[in-house]
């Protein structure tokens, strides 16, 4: 995890990172801003959730899962090591949890729930904030040592060396689309269902994503990634490296193509539309 002002300031989609059926499924740790939505159940590491997030499948936590208030999930949560649940989260299916238990008030769980470690009934502090707001001010103060420590501390950095499942405040995913207001990141080997809709977006090498990519900002789509959707950009500029395929219509402010992009569709610029050469290819 990169250490940053805030950890939640875009999308971030890590490398592997595979759509199944019903849920997102990562190698890493899953983190999600407060008010958000996954339709999806999901599948990760350490899964830390803000206050108002909405599941709409299972969690299955390998570590550690930590639910903060208000928070609904629409199935059953499977936690490997300890859950930590905020006041009035809600879950539809069954809770069972490998370690301990911390509960807050007015908790809801509509199918029972198992703990084999210690249950403590109270009103855990919201985890998101507390770690945002504490590794914001150690960065300030100049403590970046005390910082990386605390993200290791808490997302097992020692353990596992994946990057974050990042959703930020208020987006949205789901068969339809990705949505947030906030940049967008793909990684590498990622298979996306849903359209991708974001401030800009940059997308690595050797993904499919089944959906189309729309930006207010600029779209770079990495050497052999294919979209299987339209690229489209308001006021920016498209670059497709060599081996990106688009399976539909280009339209954009400038176009930067790369010997060996491929587009299947039409081609919309409103400004400068750029050939390319591809030098570490033109090497070999």
């Amino acid at each position: 995890m990169s250490l940053n002002g805030d950890a939640l300031s875009e999308l971030a989609i890590p490398d592997g990172t595979t759509v199944e059926e019903h849920d997102v499924v990562v190698d890493g740790d899953v983190l999600l801003g407060g008010r958000s939505t996954v339709e999806f159940g999901v599948r990760g590491r350490n899964v830390l959730a803000g206050e108002g997030v909405r599941f709409g499948g299972d969690i299955e936590a390998e570590a550690d899962c930590r639910l903060d208030m208000w928070s609904e999930v629409g199935g059953n949560v499977l936690v490997g090591r300890d859950a930590y649940l905020g006041e009035r989260v809600h879950v539809e299916g069954q809770l069972k949890v490998a370690g301990d238990l911390d509960i807050g008030d007015d908790v809801e769980i509509d199918e029972g729930f198992e703990a084999n470690g210690w249950i403590v009934i109270r009103n855990p502090m919201p985890t998101i904030v507390f770690l945002l707001v504490y590794l914001r001010h150690l960065l300030l103060v100049g403590e970046e040592e005390a910082a990386r420590e605390l993200v290791g501390e808490v997302f097992d950095e020692e353990e596992v060396e994946a990057d974050p499942l990042v959703v930020p405040r208020n987006g949205t995913v789901n068969d339809d689309a990705w949505r947030v207001s906030t940049p967008a990141t793909i990684g590498d080997d990622c298979r996306i269902h849903g359209n991708i809709r974001a401030e800009s977006i940059e997308a690595g090498e050797d993904n499919n994503v089944f959906g189309s990519l729309r930006a207010r900002g600029d779209i770079v789509i990495g050497s052999g990634t294919r979209i299987h959707g339209d690229v489209t950009t308001r006021n920016g500029t498209v670059t497709l490296a060599d081996g990106a395929e688009v399976l539909g219509d280009v339209s954009c402010g400038d176009l930067e193509l790369t010997d060996g992009a491929t587009v299947d569709g039409t081609m919309r610029a409103s400004g400068e539309m750029r050939m390319l050469r591809d030098v570490a290819r033109e090497a070999e």
